[in-house]
């Protein structure tokens, strides 16, 4: 298939700007593959289409405080260096984006906080927006996460227009978030509130932890006609022995598993058996799942509305059918349903 296929005309309005008061009060567009029937409910009822013994798989990744903005040495100019993944801890080196790049050079060194209270300097050019940075650090570790922070604020999206609150420190990250490491929060995942989870543990459902630290290489724009000749970026993924039993359990009883999010997903289908089952692993991960594809583990998924031509709404048309998820995105346009981060949720069974 064809990126310009995955083109549609998004009004600016249909992005949310803000969360919705509670987490699962959001609507839920419910997708029945088999019969091309499209629902809109509310996301609390996401419990009405399972049962007893069915698995829930979620990321368990934390989103730290990405964004960070300082000043360039002599010319004080304003950069906002967007931090994606360390490393080196012990030389606390950085794998960034700075913005605006062509201000910065290999030697230049940045100023971050009102009295200069933590310094880094740049010392590779890796791509033409990315850097490797250098925090001069001498203090301990523990310290030095501190002062990131301090130093840092959430990394909502650039399409949502404002700056960061207090809320979002909380409201842009899972209840369940354990492992820090993403700079873009598993969107998915945001719907679900503690109580939520709790009633559906009540009514037999099991929930299955994997972790996927999204970096920008989920968003990172598509730039080629032909689907086959992208590269994703790699991302870090963690499936452990406790996820595997439980997902294989339900497989072998022929429950119903399903993945919360595209990040899950990926994380899923990088990690599975002959016999299509899934299967401790942990590494890097560049899988850029599109149509045609055959699914292994889950039948089922929970994603949101995403940017149009991206790898996430790819995957999803990937998983329901393309020409039902254009049916839906159109439903969700015109019903003026809520899109991307902190808009509202799809389920598709």
């Amino acid at each position: 298939m064809k990126l310009s296929q995955f083109r549609f005309d998004l009004p600016l309005n249909l992005i949310a700007q803000n969360p919705t008061k509670k987490r699962e009060e959001s609507k839920l567009m419910v997708i029945h593959r088999n019969s091309g029937v499209i629902e809109t409910r509310q996301f609390s009822d996401i419990m009405e289409y399972f049962d007893d013994k069915d698995v829930f798989v979620v990321n368990n990744t934390k989103v730290f405080p990405a964004r960070m903005y300082g000043r360039k040495e002599k010319t004080g100019a304003k950069i906002e260096v967007f931090l994606l993944r360390e490393l080196n801890k012990p030389n606390k080196l950085w794998d960034v984006i700075v913005d605006p790049a062509r201000k910065i050079r290999v030697g230049n060194k940045l100023y971050f906080g009102e009295n200069d209270e933590l310094v880094a300097e740049v010392i590779d050019n890796t791509t033409s927006r990315g850097r490797t940075i250098r925090f001069l650090w001498d203090d301990t570790d523990e310290a030095f996460k501190q002062m990131l922070e301090v130093m840092g604020e959430t990394p909502l999206p650039k399409y949502i227009k404002r700056k960061p609150e207090e809320e979002d420190k909380e409201r842009y990250q899972t209840v369940y978030a354990k492992h820090e490491g993403a700079v873009a929060a598993p969107t998915a995942g945001l719907h679900f509130s503690r109580e939520l989870i709790k009633r559906l543990e009540i009514q037999g459902i099991r929930f299955a932890e994997v972790t996927l630290h999204t970096g920008l290489g989920t968003f990172r724009p598509i730039e080629v006609e032909d689907l086959s000749k992208h590269k994703m970026d790699a991302e870090y993924y963690k499936v452990d022995e406790t996820a595997c039993a439980i997902v294989n359990k339900a497989r072998e009883g022929n429950r119903r598993i399903c993945a919360i999010g595209t990040t899950t997903m990926r994380a899923l289908e990088t990690s599975f058996t002959a016999q299509k089952m899934l299967k401790p692993s942990e590494g890097w991960t560049n899988h850029f799942i599109h149509p045609p594809y055959d699914f292994s583990i889950a039948d089922a998924m929970v994603t949101n509305f995403h940017l149009p031509k991206t790898s996430l709404m790819i995957m999803a048309c990937a998983f329901a059918g393309y020409d039902l998820m254009i049916e839906a995105y159109e439903k969700a346009i015109k019903e003026k349903y809520r899109f991307f981060s902190y808009g509202d949720a799809m389920l598709i069974i």
